[in-house]
């Protein structure tokens, strides 16, 4: 009945069309990359303040999260996440950091 696979693309006539298409390609794999690092260093912070609240180090996150705020940021800037969302993130993950800081 209904197709389980995506729809095939249609191949692009004019030149330049086939020239963005193949631009598309390079962007959208270069833009996969920066999405799945901004989301590997949120990952690793929160990773460390699980270890930390455990009994872990607690210097750990607070270090994880400067290099983790210049990776967001550059996201940001990049336009592949809304400034909005990179704010929402490095705000939630320094509140986590602090509370870890006043709870020790």
């Amino acid at each position: 009945m209904a197709t389980a696979s995506k729809a095939k693309k249609k191949t692009v006539r004019l030149a330049s069309g086939r020239k963005r298409a193949r631009q598309d390609v390079k962007l959208n794999a270069h833009n996969t990359g920066l999405r799945s690092h901004f989301r590997t260093v949120i990952k690793n912070v929160q990773k460390a303040l699980d270890k930390a609240a455990t009994g872990g180090d607690k210097a750990k996150p607070a270090e994880l999260f400067k290099t983790a705020q210049s990776v967001i940021d550059s996201v940001a800037d990049k336009g592949i996440f809304h400034k909005n969302k990179a704010a929402r993130h490095k705000s939630r993950l320094a509140a986590k950091i602090k509370a870890l800081a006043t709870s020790a």
